[in-house]
């Protein structure tokens, strides 16, 4: 697989896109906005108290089971693996924000779950035993069977749809998280330190002495 540069001009590329297309939805634009990442900052200022009570229940249910939990973490972390510069996915938590969004909008988890099955099925012909058990060079060589759409065969396509999916999710969970910005140098709007007009500024205007 390719290092985290590649990973996010692929997967921040594929969000940007999915975003597009979700946003010209007449059901996305009349429906309530999702609420904030699993893995993010919490903050309850200014929010409804159907927002909230929506939070805690999301937070409480349960859709993925452990096996599945198991192998989203270890797609999750070949997607965005640990390096020198930051944490992999599931130490960002991304698995768990998966968690959230499949709960929060059920349009993907047909999809999750039915790839999920998919995956382990392959494996499981391939290797005798579903993804998550496999060696890692197994479970590498099955992803780079579905992680190239350009270059999977036919075959395949039902894992390169899938995979596309988790990666643009593995994304989204990771550079939105406190590790992912950091990871790109995202700052934001920031606060700063009112000095004053500046010097040169008041001498053009003639108000040195204002």
């Amino acid at each position: 697989m390719k290092r985290r540069e590649s990973l996010k001009a692929i997967g921040l590329a594929g969000l940007a896109t999915g975003l597009l297309l979700d946003g010209c939805r007449p059901e996305t634009a009349k429906g309530p906005t999702p609420p904030a990442p699993a893995n993010a900052p919490t903050d309850d200022a200014g929010r409804q108290p159907f927002e909230l009570a929506r939070d805690k229940e999301l937070h409480a249910a349960t859709f993925f089971t452990p096996h599945e939990m198991a192998t989203i973490t270890t797609l999750a972390d070949i997607i965005i693996p640990k390096d020198e510069k930051s944490g992999s996915a599931s130490d960002a938590k991304v698995p768990e924000f998966n968690e959230f969004i499949a709960k929060d909008m059920p349009e993907p988890q047909l999809p999750l779950r039915g790839g999920l099955r998919w995956l382990d099925l392959q494996c499981t012909t391939r290797f005798g035993q579903p993804f998550v058990a496999c060696a890692a060079p197994q479970q590498l060589e099955m992803v780079t069977k579905i992680a190239y759409p350009k270059r999977a065969t036919p075959d395949m396509q039902p894992g390169v749809a899938f995979f596309n999916r988790m990666r643009d999710l593995t994304a989204t969970g990771f550079f939105s998280s406190k590790m992912g910005m950091a990871d790109i140098g995202y700052v934001g709007n920031s606060p700063n330190q009112w000095t004053g007009v500046p010097a040169d500024v008041l001498k053009q205007y003639g108000m040195e002495q204002a």
